[in-house]
């Protein structure tokens, strides 16, 4: 019978991925934060790979353009406002908990990546045409868990009000990064967080 070799090498490729994984994520971050500074055009692959401490070259064993860079950034952060809202959805024991974990989650987002929703409000057309596609494919699709839920909530809604309400609450949430400041500062989380959870909880379920 013959036995298995050592196991010790079998975990290096494992290693050598998560760092790769660890330093794209990383890259992401930093560009979120650049294009949103400086916007798209305005940063190039010396300025990403300087952010991490690498070179600019170092970059496309990542991506292989700045353009990708973008296309990672902003599909990646659609899929997974999907598959959050998704969860969300199916985890909510009624339509009530249910549409106030969808407002818990967005908050979160819009006051996590700031820098995030304003790359996407100016730099969305420097996609390419497939990515932008897919980008609003995936934006419909996570406008539709909300508008479920919602409609679970209102059923005397009709679908265009119930996706009016919902994008206007993405309005009033996404617009946070831009309006949740006070003197140039940004106002502290645990002020904004209550504010914003009644006022979208309102705009949704508004009578009439």
């Amino acid at each position: 019978m013959t036995h298995p070799g050592p196991t010790a090498p079998l975990e290096r490729p494992t290693q050598r991925s998560q760092a790769k994984a660890d330093r794209r994520a990383a890259l992401l971050e930093a560009a979120a934060g650049l294009f949103a500074e400086r916007g798209f055009n305005g940063v190039s692959i010396e300025d990403l790979g300087a952010a991490v401490g690498v070179s600019g070259p170092a970059v496309y064993r990542h991506f292989a353009s700045k353009q990708a860079v973008l296309e990672a950034l902003l599909v990646g952060v659609s899929e997974r406002l999907l598959a959050g809202g998704e969860a969300v959805e199916a985890a909510a024991a009624d339509a009530g908990s249910g549409l106030r974990s969808l407002i818990g989650f967005h908050i979160d987002f819009a006051l996590g990546e700031p820098d995030t929703i304003r790359v996407q409000d100016r730099d969305l057309d420097a996609l390419t045409e497939a990515a932008r596609r897919q980008v609003r494919r995936l934006q419909r699709r996570y406008i539709e868990v909300w508008m479920r839920v919602l409609a679970g909530l209102q059923p005397a809604l009709t679908e265009d009000e119930l996706r009016v309400r919902v994008q206007g609450t993405f309005g009033l949430l996404n617009s946070t990064p831009h309006t949740a400041r006070v003197g140039g500062a940004p106002v502290a989380a645990a002020a904004v967080r209550p504010v914003l959870e009644r006022m979208a909880w309102a705009a949704l379920t508004a009578e009439g």
